[in-house]
């Protein structure tokens, strides 16, 4: 069986599939390697570095991608990269597959079987393949970073001959695995942290990395399938912004970080919240492409409003290559390994995390959610 890394072609996508560390992981376990040249120089990975590890090098794209057996890749490819895979080879990425389904038809109808990183199950048994949680926690601590740059205060309290300097305030909107990452940071640098999250049972995950929990008392269910967040009813959404407003309106710092998989992210700061906020504080909404939580946000730009600068950042992962890319690697091999038997791919769909990861096989789009998704599309064109 060929494996090969591909070279990412999207712009601002710095990660690589596989570090060498993992190939010569994978290569020991008695699989070959072929690695596009160059493919992990924008992450800092060279090309002897893979052959020291065991992997061949390719110089023509076109042959790599023609002659795997499993591709790897980060970004999702483009329609003319899914022109070069063969019909009967398989695909291991972040495909967005509910946010962007046409690109499993299109993989379908070429007859790649392709396999999801976003639909990981969210298990004890898949945990060390979760990449979704892995790159979150990225996008949540480089949030901070950003949200650090941007204010135009400190965060820690300082006692200086000029006076004490009293502690930044940041909010912190969503627990999941970005946000509790940006609390955890937020609080290394100094700032009061509060955290609001709608599933009230990671109050104490919040409140053990240091931060107050904003708690809202919902009469529904929050919490969906996999522990994510429920998109809630209209009335659930205005309570929580009254409660929200006042917290929001004294911080100097907000970080967002609710997103529905495959939908529009749910509105959490409303113009009329955004209108309290303090001149010189910041936002930073990690659901800029998924057209953000903040009613403001713009995707890939700063603005300042009224005083107040929106962040809304595209692709914080990539920003720090080495470690996301070192993170991802270990979980796309972990799960390889979990998937080929014998020298072949296992495609039992009755496993859970095979059959909930693979979203195209046999020239069919396999998950029924993907499919409803493609639909909703179509009925757009």
């Amino acid at each position: 069986m060929k494996i090969a890394v591909a070279k990412e072609i999207e712009v601002g996508e710095r990660r690589v599939a596989l570090i060498p560390d993992m190939v010569a992981r994978l290569v020991k376990a008695g699989l070959e390697i072929f690695v596009e040249a160059g493919a992990g120089e924008q992450s800092f990975f060279y090309d002897d570095a893979y052959e020291a590890a065991g992997a061949k090098i390719v110089a023509d794209s076109a042959q790599l991608w023609g002659e795997a057996d499993l591709l790897l890749k980060v970004a999702a490819p483009r329609e003319e990269e899914i022109h070069k895979l063969r019909e009967g080879s398989a695909i291991v990425s972040f495909l967005n597959p509910l946010g962007n389904p046409i690109i499993v038809d299109r993989l379908a109808k070429r007859g790649v079987t392709a396999f999801s990183m976003e639909m990981i199950p969210r298990t004890t048994k898949a945990q060390s393949m979760d990449a979704l949680s892995s790159q979150a926690a990225i996008a949540g601590y480089k949030a901070v970073l950003l949200a650090a740059a941007t204010a135009p205060k400190f965060f820690p309290m300082l006692t200086t001959a000029a006076g004490t300097i009293r502690p930044a305030k940041v909010l912190v909107m969503g627990a999941g695995v970005a946000g509790l990452q940006a609390i955890a940071t937020a609080r290394r640098l100094g700032a009061v942290v509060e955290a609001f999250d709608i599933r009230p049972a990671v109050k104490e995950e919040v409140q053990s990395l240091g931060a107050k929990f904003v708690e809202v008392k919902l009469d529904e269910e929050t919490v969906a399938e996999g522990g994510y967040a429920r998109e809630i009813s209209e009335e659930s959404k205005r309570r929580t912004q009254e409660v929200l407003s006042d917290t929001v309106a004294a911080a100097d710092i907000v970080i967002t970080t609710a997103q529905v998989p495959g939908r529009k992210a749910p509105r959490l700061i409303t113009e009329e919240m955004f209108a309290r906020m303090k001149p010189g504080s910041a936002i930073v909404d990690l659901a800029a492409e998924q057209g953000g939580n903040c009613a403001y946000t713009e995707a890939g730009k700063d603005i300042v409003r009224n005083g107040v600068t929106i962040v809304g950042p595209i692709n914080l992962p990539a920003s720090m290559p080495v470690h996301a890319s070192q993170m991802y690697s270990k979980n796309i091999a972990t799960f390889i390994q979990y998937m080929i038997k014998d020298d072949a791919l296992n495609l039992d769909f009755s496993d859970e995390i095979i059959g909930s990861t693979c979203v195209a096989h046999g020239h069919e789009i396999r998950n029924s959610r993907v499919r409803e998704a493609l639909e909703v599309v179509g009925g757009k064109v």
